[in-house]
C-alpha cells in the first residue's frame, strides 16, 4: 500500500476519535474502521475486535499508540472501567488482568484490588465437546479407567472446567479438563499482545515498565497454565513441604493427591475432598467441646501458620488464597486447592522479608529504606532513586500504624504500602515480592473474614524463636558448622594470594578501578542543557546589543534594516528560550 493511502486510512480512523465517539453511540462506520485499521496493522481480524473494545470504553490512549506507533505518559483508564476492558477482550485478557493483579510493585493499590475481582464468566463448555478432549489425553480408554463421571461441570473457568468423576476402585476424583481449542486462542492473543508491546515499548511509559519483558513474563504464565504437568508437580511440592512441620499439626493440612498415570498436558486428575470454601463453613465445635468459635480460631490459625511456613520456612508458596481455594473439610481439616499459582523466594530474600516484616513491627523507616535498596534488582532501575525521598515517604507511611497495636495491624495492607511508595520512587522490585504481597493480603482478607480474631502478626510472634535459630544455625547445626568451618578454611587459603595480586598491580602501575555512578548520563545531560541555554542567552543578549549600537549610530535604510532584523531575531530567539525554560518546569 502506498504511503499517500495509507495517511488516507489513518486520517480516517483517527477522525471516528476527534469526533467524540463513545460507548453509546450508534457506530454507522465500523465497515470504515476496520479497512483502516487493517491498513495500519499487521494482521487484522483480532486487532480490530481489540481496538473496537478501545474505541467502545473511549480509551484514546491506545489509539495514539496503534494507530501512530507513539504516546506519552500513558492516560490509564479507572480500574473499573480497565476491568470492563480486559472482560470484553475475552478469557485470555482476563487471565493477564488477574496476573497484573499479583504486580503491585507495577500498579497502585485501587488497580490491584479491582483486578483482584476479574472472574472468568464463561459458560462450561458441552459435555460432547469435552469428552474429545478428555478421550484424547488418557492413557485408555474412558470406560477402562472410571466407573462414572459427571457430564456437568462444577467450575468452569477461562482455561480449564472440573467434573466430578468416580476411579474403578471406587475413589472419587476431580478432573480439571482444558478447554477445546484454547491453546490456539491463547496462542493468537500472545502474540497480538506481544505486538501491542513492541508499540508500546517506544514510549516513555515502555521504556520506565521495560514493557517487553513484562509481556514476556506474562506469556510465560499464561504458557505455563496450559500445561498441567506444571500445576501437578506444584501440588506435589506443596502436599510434601506441607506434610511435616514444627509450627502445625500436619495432619490438619490436606493438599490433593494428583493421579499422575491419568494427568497429562491437558488434563489433571485430582483427589476429591468433600468440604466446602471456608466462607461456606458451617462449624460444629466438633472436638472443642461444642465450642464453635473455638473451632474456628484454631482452625484459621492452622492455616495461617502452615502459609507461614510456606512463606518464611520452604520459600515455596501458594500465590491465590482466597476463599475459594481455602476449604474447610467435612472432617475439620483444612484443604488447600489450586496450585496453578505459586511462587518462591531463594533464602537470600526470606531473610530480607523477616527484617522487613520486623522493621515494620519496629516502625524503622530508614530500615525499610534500607531493605527496600537490598531486594531491588539495580540492573532493573532505570529511573534515579533518592533514597532521602523513600526514607520520607516511609516515614509518612509508618506514622499510622505509630497509635495501632500490633493486634490491629494488617501485614498486606502494610506490604503493599511499602511496594507503592518503592515504586513511586522508581524502584523495581522482582515479580516474587508482588506475588508474597499479593498471597499474604488474599491470606488475611479471607482469614479476616472466616475468623474476625485473626491477626497475621500474633501468629508469627511465636515463631520468632524457631524462625531466628534456623537462620542462625539452619536446620542441621552441624552441617552448619562444618560449612561455615570450610569457607573460612577457603578464604584463609585464597586471601595471601588476593593480596599479593594486588600488591603486584600496584607496583606495576596497572590496577585499574571500574566505578559506577548512578545516573552519570542524566548529570551530564543537565550540565550540557544548562551550559546550552546560557550560551543561547549569551547570544540573545548579544544581538539585543548589537542591534542597540546600530540604532544609535548613523541611520541608513540598510542600517535600519538590520537594526530591525537583529531586534526580531533577538525577540524570537528569547521567546523561544523562555518557552523551553517554562515547559521544563524549572526557575532556577
Amino acid at each position: 500500500m502506498s504511503g499517500v493511502s495509507a495517511e488516507t486510512e489513518l486520517s480516517k480512523f483517527s477522525g471516528y476519535f476527534s469526533s467524540g465517539y463513545n460507548s453509546s453511540d450508534n457506530f454507522s462506520g465500523k465497515k470504515d474502521l476496520a479497512k483502516a485499521m487493517t491498513a495500519i496493522l499487521p494482521s487484522g481480524i483480532r486487532e480490530r475486535e481489540i481496538i473496537e473494545v478501545f474505541i467502545r470504553h473511549g480509551w484514546d490512549y491506545m489509539r495514539q499508540v496503534l494507530t501512530l506507533g507513539k504516546g506519552g505518559e500513558p492516560d490509564i483508564p479507572a480500574p473499573e472501567v480497565l476491568c470492563n476492558i480486559l472482560t470484553d477482550l475475552g478469557p485470555v485478557y482476563v487471565k493477564l488482568g488477574q496476573l497484573l493483579s499479583t504486580r503491585p510493585d507495577l500498579l497502585s493499590p485501587r488497580y490491584i484490588e479491582a483486578l483482584s475481582q476479574l472472574q472468568s464468566n464463561v459458560p462450561p463448555v458441552p459435555w460432547d465437546d469435552i469428552e474429545i478432549v478428555l478421550r484424547q489425553s488418557l492413557p485408555q480408554p474412558l470406560e477402562e479407567l472410571f466407573e462414572s463421571v459427571s457430564f456437568n461441570a462444577i467450575a468452569a473457568g477461562s482455561i480449564a472446567q472440573t467434573h466430578k468423576a468416580m476411579l474403578k476402585n471406587g475413589q472419587s476424583v476431580a478432573i480439571k479438563i482444558q478447554r477445546p481449542g484454547i491453546e490456539a486462542v491463547v496462542a493468537r492473543d500472545i502474540a497480538v499482545f506481544r505486538r501491542i508491546a513492541a508499540l508500546l515499548s517506544t514510549t516513555d511509559f515502555g521504556k520506565r515498565y521495560n514493557i517487553t519483558d513484562l509481556a514476556e513474563e506474562f506469556s510465560k504464565s499464561l504458557q505455563n497454565e496450559l500445561d498441567f504437568t506444571q500445576e501437578a508437580t506444584y501440588t506435589d511440592d506443596l502436599r510434601r513441604n506441607l506434610s511435616k512441620s514444627r509450627w502445625f499439626d500436619p495432619e490438619k493440612i490436606v493438599v490433593p493427591k494428583v493421579y499422575h498415570e491419568l494427568t497429562s498436558k491437558r488434563i489433571m486428575v485430582l483427589e476429591w475432598l468433600n468440604g466446602v470454601p471456608i466462607l461456606q463453613a458451617k462449624l460444629k465445635g466438633i472436638g472443642y467441646n461444642g465450642d464453635a468459635e473455638a473451632e474456628r480460631h484454631a482452625f484459621t490459625t492452622t492455616v495461617f501458620r502452615s502459609f507461614l511456613q510456606q512463606y518464611l520456612v520452604d520459600g515455596f508458596f501458594h500465590a491465590d488464597p482466597h476463599p475459594g481455594n481455602l476449604f474447610y473439610l467435612d472432617d475439620g481439616r483444612a484443604g488447600i486447592l489450586d496450585c496453578g499459582m505459586m511462587g518462591s523466594l531463594n533464602p537470600r530474600m526470606q531473610s530480607l522479608m523477616v527484617e522487613l516484616v520486623l522493621a515494620i513491627m519496629d516502625l524503622d523507616p530508614d530500615r525499610c529504606a534500607q531493605i527496600s535498596l537490598q531486594l531491588a534488582d539495580p540492573m532493573d532501575q532505570t529511573q534515579p532513586i533518592n533514597l532521602a525521598k523513600l526514607q520520607q515517604d516511609y516515614d509518612r507511611l509508618l506514622r499510622q500504624y505509630y497509635s495501632l497495636s500490633l493486634e490491629n495491624l494488617n501485614v498486606g495492607e502494610a506490604f503493599g504500602q511499602i511496594l507503592e511508595a518503592a515504586r513511586l520512587n522508581n524502584l523495581r522490585w522482582p515479580s516474587n515480592v508482588g506475588l508474597l504481597t499479593k498471597s499474604i493480603a488474599n491470606l488475611e482478607g479471607a482469614g479476616r473474614k472466616f475468623d474476625d480474631r485473626i491477626n497475621l502478626m500474633e501468629e508469627v510472634r511465636p515463631l520468632m524463636a524457631d524462625l531466628f535459630r534456623r537462620q542462625l544455625v539452619g536446620n542441621d547445626p552441624l552441617q552448619s558448622a562444618l560449612r561455615t568451618a570450610l569457607e573460612f578454611k577457603q578464604l584463609s587459603l585464597e586471601s595471601p594470594r588476593q593480596v599479593a595480586f594486588l600488591l603486584n598491580r600496584l607496583t606495576s602501575e596497572t590496577l585499574k578501578l571500574n566505578l559506577s555512578i548512578q545516573d552519570l548520563n542524566a548529570l551530564r545531560r543537565t550540565i550540557d542543557e544548562s551550559a546550552n541555554r546560557r550560551s543561547f542567552s549569551t547570544v540573545v543578549g548579544a544581538l539585543i546589543i548589537g542591534a542597540a549600537i546600530v540604532a544609535t549610530g548613523q541611520q541608513t535604510p540598510q542600517l535600519q534594516l538590520l537594526s530591525n532584523i537583529f531586534f526580531a531575531a533577538a525577540s524570537l530567539l528569547g521567546l523561544w528560550l523562555l518557552v523551553i525554560v517554562m515547559r521544563s518546569g524549572r526557575f532556577e
